[in-house]
């Protein structure tokens, strides 16, 4: 039996070693050399403090801002802690009332805007911590922006169109616009009018 279980223990404490500890300290620094900025969560500063990540969204409900894409994460929007869809079918009532609801909201804040609303506004990603909307999404609330902060809309525009990126490796995905990024921009642009 000692034969079986000194090899079996030595093999044990050697590979928690390697897996548990040399493996996991060689990626982190391996990481922190050289994606510091990614490894330490791609936080975005203001001021010199951290206002949040380019990876996870958040909610902006100020009609100076532009809005994200809904969250589904629970108990609150934006949670990193708990990513998720809500899982509900196209066709399930809860959803169709929240997409309604949504519709209404946006349809409210901008009541001259009779143009469609892009689906990425009303619906929530599989993750829900989509820091990105649709190069669509945000074209719809450029007017809101503009009449809210009295901006020409081609000045906000511009904006999006500074901030919009493109498809990954030139063709995976569509464009898409990082919202916090475009919200800070649009704050160092402007001073809200309010």
């Amino acid at each position: 039996m000692n034969t079986q279980l000194r090899p079996a223990l030595t093999l044990f404490v050697l590979l928690s070693l390697i897996t548990g500890l040399a493996y996991p300290l060689l990626v982190t620094g391996v990481a922190q050399t050289v994606f510091p900025r990614q490894a330490n969560g791609s936080l975005v500063e203001r001021e010199g403090k951290p206002v949040g990540s380019t990876l996870i969204g958040q909610a902006f409900t100020d009609p100076g801002h532009f809005w994200s894409r809904p969250s589904a994460t629970a108990p609150a929007p934006y949670n990193a802690a708990n990513s998720g869809g809500s899982n509900l079918a196209p066709t399930a009532p809860q959803l169709v009332e929240a997409v309604k609801a949504r519709i209404e909201a946006l349809r409210a804040a901008d009541l001259g805007n009779t143009a469609p609303v892009p689906v990425d506004l009303v619906t929530a990603s599989a993750s829900g911590l989509d820091p990105h909307i649709s190069r669509a999404a945000a074209d719809y609330q450029a007017t809101r922006i503009a009449r809210v902060r009295g901006l020409p809309v081609a000045q906000v525009r511009a904006l999006v169109d500074e901030h919009t990126e493109g498809r990954a490796l030139g063709f995976i995905g569509e464009p898409r616009v990082n919202v916090l990024a475009l919200n800070l921009a649009l704050d160092r642009a402007t001073i809200p009018a309010r």
